[in-house]
This record gives structure tokens, C-alpha cells and sequence, in this order.
């Protein structure tokens, strides 16, 4: 289960170096969103946002809509599809209403009550011999 603490997310956005300048006016856009946003290298902005109210897809969706170019070097590509998945499971798991745990107490006593898996019904001295 997702806790409290994990929905609290920092991300980095890597920018294209051409239109030089970007980064700055997206940290601006980020800020005027409500978001924490600061720039730590020349093309890198660190932005901080909680799930799900904010996703880093949704994030980067609207500063590509605004005219912003993001890095779009393999490894980058990748970091984000690794991050976007992540990020989208873990909102749909925060959807997920909270299971009775009781109710799976009654299923576990159950299955170790009966016979499972491979049971192999040859006689115990039988199973030794070659």
C-alpha cells in the first residue's frame, strides 16, 4: 500500500539547450502553476509536486503545449517512460479503495488447510528408489 509519505515527489526536467533560456521561463510557467520549481544546472529544472494532483507527464504535456522543447536523448526518453509508468500506477493504486485485511486472514487459514501445488501421491520408500 502506498503511504502518506511517497506521494510527496521531486523530478528533474531536462531541457533542450536550443531555445537557450528556456529553463528559466519554464521554471517561471512551473511557479505560476503552484508548483516548487528550481533550476539546478543551465538545462535542468528540479520541480517538486504532489500525486496525484500533479504528474510529471501531465507536468511536461503542458510545457511542451507552451513551446518548450524537453531533452530528448534516449536516456531521457527512457528516465521519463520509467517515471510516467510509475507514476501512473501508483495513482490508480491510491484510487484502489483500502482492502479488508480480516477477510484475507479467512483465505490464507484456508489454503494451508488444504492439499496444493504438486502433490506427488507416490509411497514415501518408492520416491528413493532408482
Amino acid at each position: 500500500m502506498t503511504q502518506p509519505d511517497d506521494v510527496s515527489k521531486k523530478r528533474e526536467i531536462h531541457f533542450s539547450p536550443l531555445p537557450s533560456g528556456q529553463a528559466a521561463r519554464a521554471m517561471e510557467s512551473l511557479l505560476e502553476m503552484g508548483l516548487k520549481a528550481e533550476m539546478i544546472a543551465p538545462y535542468v529544472l528540479s520541480v517538486s509536486y504532489q500525486l496525484p494532483h500533479h504528474r510529471l507527464e501531465t507536468l511536461e504535456e503542458t510545457l511542451v503545449e507552451q513551446g518548450f522543447h524537453l531533452d530528448n536523448s534516449l536516456l531521457q526518453k527512457i528516465v521519463r517512460a520509467l517515471v510516467h509508468y510509475v507514476e501512473e500506477v501508483q495513482c490508480q493504486n491510491l484510487s484502489e479503495p483500502a482492502r479488508m485485511q480480516k477477510n484475507m486472514e479467512i483465505f490464507v487459514k484456508v489454503y494451508d488447510h488444504h492439499p496444493h501445488g504438486d502433490h506427488d501421491e507416490t509411497p514415501e520408500e518408492w520416491r528413493e528408489y532408482r
